[in-house]
């Protein structure tokens, strides 16, 4: 299928890339990464339909638009090539309710997750917390009814189409499938944040 991408302005320094899907974002993202970058633009923030351009000022904009038309598509498992491996104990009070709702047992949810391959694909809620994309199964698991108060930090959630780890203690409604004893957000750390947009996570059972 072809990408339909839609250019707008965002305010006078910025343009916002419109998608049609999760998996346009990724790869769209990827080009961009691996393209030639202008000295103009400062940061790329990627989100579930849109990509932010944030330029310099006084940043030609319509150069801008016509580079990030004409990034070239990349292998995205070539691109990503930094992997985060994340240990796992699969015991978290959500489990049963997670694998009913994808209509499999808790050992399949688990076998699945593990085999999973996913790459971070934008950060939000708190910082450190990553979206964390699959592409080898069908996810679609609903959120809490009622969100917790307090959500402890190492958390491995499971909501709609994503995972994620919970950076710090919050309030929180993802189901949460276990926990991870590794520190994804460290302000002591360059950069403090473990799951970097584009980053592939891959998730080992803890012994």
């Amino acid at each position: 299928m072809t990408e339909t991408m839609r250019i707008r302005p965002s305010g006078s320094r910025g343009l916002l890339l419109e998608l049609d899907s999760l998996d346009a974002v990724l790869d769209r993202y990827a080009a961009l990464q691996h393209a030639d970058r202008p000295t103009a633009v400062l940061d790329l923030v990627p989100a579930g339909r849109t990509i932010l351009i944030v330029a310099d000022r006084g940043a030609d904009l319509a150069a801008l638009a016509t580079w990030a038309q004409e990034a070239e598509p990349v292998d995205r498992d070539e691109q990503n090539a930094d992997v985060v491996e994340l240990s796992v104990r699969y015991d978290g009070p959500d489990l049963a309710d997670a694998a009913d709702a994808l209509e499999v047992s808790v050992a399949e949810l688990v076998r699945r997750h593990l085999a999973e391959t996913w790459t971070v694909a934008f950060c939000g809620f708190a910082p450190g917390f990553g979206y964390l994309a699959g592409s080898g199964f069908a996810w679609d698991v609903p959120r809490r009814d009622s969100p917790r108060t307090a959500v402890p930090a190492g958390s491995v959630a499971l909501a709609g189409e994503f995972s994620a780890v919970y950076p710090r203690r919050s309030p929180g409604g993802w189901q949460l499938i276990g926990r991870t004893e590794a520190d994804v957000f460290d302000l002591g750390r360059d950069p403090p944040g473990l799951l970097t947009p584009g980053t592939q996570v891959r998730f080992v059972e803890a012994r």
